[in-house]
């Protein structure tokens, strides 16, 4: 079902606004945790990681969600479609890796949250751990750049159609 001009643009309205809300929330959550890795203060660290589980269950993850949902209608309802073109199908693959990574990783957060409460973080305390949550956050980055250039850019072109592919093979 093609959605009407006036639904179509509350979609997009809808999915662009959910789509900055995760950029911007990761970005913060990205400046907080490397605040965690780098400060010496031990108040400063343990405020970081609480403020990223906040950041992260409260902002990250619905926004997440709600990209991938409206991503979903705005394909399907519309004439861009699900799998018509290759940069849909890269940024829906790019966004479901995303959500699953980032539902997987929150536990991680909460993790250092909780330690950091309870423990008095030196520099090299948890070392691992508060590296692997920079890392995490640069990837989210990196691919959700990576998604808005492919939604600025859309490149690659349509899918072809078994059909039309055959006809393409014969001709040669």
């Amino acid at each position: 079902m093609i959605m009407t001009s006036r639904l179509r643009k509350l979609a997009l309205t809808a999915h662009v606004t959910v789509s900055v809300g995760w950029l911007g929330a990761a970005a913060a959550y990205l400046a907080l945790a490397v605040v965690g890795l780098t400060t010496q203060d031990s108040e400063m660290a343990s405020a970081a990681y609480r403020a990223m589980e906040v950041i992260g269950f409260a902002i990250i993850v619905p926004c997440s969600i709600a990209v991938l949902l409206s991503g979903l209608a705005q394909s399907l309802g519309t004439e861009w479609g699900l799998f018509r073109y290759y940069w849909i199908v890269t940024k829906l693959s790019l966004t479901v890796v995303a959500t699953a990574v980032l539902l997987m990783h929150v536990p991680t957060v909460t993790r250092m949250a909780r330690i950091a409460v309870t423990a008095s973080l030196s520099s090299g305390d948890f070392a691992d751990l508060r590296m692997q949550l920079v890392v995490h956050a640069v990837g989210g980055m990196l691919v959700l750049l990576t998604t808005t250039a492919l939604s600025v850019y859309k490149p690659w072109g349509r899918i072809g159609t078994a059909k039309a592919i055959a006809g393409k093979v014969r001709a040669r």
